[in-house]
């Protein structure tokens, strides 16, 4: 009996600390931006890999410089929500977890997205105004322009 005991012990602590570095999520966050690459790949295994362009801006020159997100999906409706949010250029907030080890059935980060929001629907390539859909119309009205006050000279007072 203590022959078949110990490998059988063995062999469940073995398989506890796989399903805990493949099950557990290391961290859970969110990020917001516009997808940039979404397809469903693969050889043997096809998951739905994709890049979030978050966008940024580097404090060494000043400029706007690209920051990108690779993520994977899992699930099917997470998904076709992205698919539609990539087909309407919209800008999403993504629900992720990150998982300590990757296995290549599930996808090709570590980091799996569980959850999607639209920010705001009525933003299409980030600009205000646009319609979200091609046969939306568009808004009739600019938004009222703001005067700026002229700019004074603060050591003589004067206005310039």
């Amino acid at each position: 009996m203590r022959r078949f005991l110990i490998p059988i012990v063995f062999l469940l602590f073995v398989f506890g600390i796989f399903y805990y570095l493949t099950a557990w999520s290391y961290s859970d966050g969110e990020r917001a931006g516009t997808i940039s690459k979404y397809s469903r790949r693969g050889y043997v295994f096809k998951t739905w890999e994709g890049v979030l362009n978050v966008g940024g801006f580097s404090g060494e020159t000043g400029s706007l410089t690209p920051q990108y997100f690779d993520f994977s999906v899992k699930d099917d409706s997470v998904a076709q929500q992205i698919n539609q949010a990539v087909k309407t250029g919209q800008r999403v907030t993504l629900h992720y977890e990150e998982k300590l080890v990757k296995l290549p059935w599930n996808g090709e980060t570590k980091y799996f997205v569980t959850g999607v929001e639209i920010v705001d629907p009525q933003y299409r390539y980030g600009v205000p105004g646009q319609p979200v859909y091609p046969n939306q119309p568009a808004p009739q009205t600019p938004p009222a322009q703001q005067s700026l006050p002229a700019p004074v000279d603060t050591l003589r007072g004067d206005t310039l």
